[in-house]
């Protein structure tokens, strides 16, 4: 039963995240890329203020899978390389946290894109 309520909280946060980034969307003069940005700025500070570890704890890949989680990890990165190496692991801890992700990112948009042989519109 417990995992199913992990796999319930996953699906209402992380639908929570997305419902506040399309509502944001349609009801504002924003474009996507702002709305990007501003999602990640907004895990970096809510990390930095120790306030979405409780999400994460909560709802597990529904609070680290949207933008939101990027900027978590970023942000947990850098705290954790500031705390080890200083200032040059505060710059270098948010990339190490966060290279896997964007690498299997790059790597199965490449695969796609040889795969499906995409056109442009």
């Amino acid at each position: 039963m417990d995992t199913f309520l992990d796999f319930v909280w996953a699906f209402v946060i992380g639908g929570a995240i997305c419902t506040v980034g399309q509502l944001i969307l349609s009801y504002t003069r924003l474009t996507s890329a702002r709305i990007l940005v501003l999602f990640v700025v907004l895990g970096v500070v809510l990390a930095g203020l120790g306030l979405y570890e409780p999400i994460v704890a909560l709802a597990g890949a529904g609070a680290t899978v949207p933008l939101t989680g990027f900027g978590y990890a970023l942000a947990n990165g850098a705290i954790e390389g500031a705390r080890e190496d200083g200032i040059i692991g505060a710059l270098m801890g948010g990339l190490r946290n966060t290279a896997a992700g964007v690498s299997a990112a790059i790597l199965f948009g490449y695969l796609a894109a040889v795969i499906f042989k995409p056109h442009t519109k």
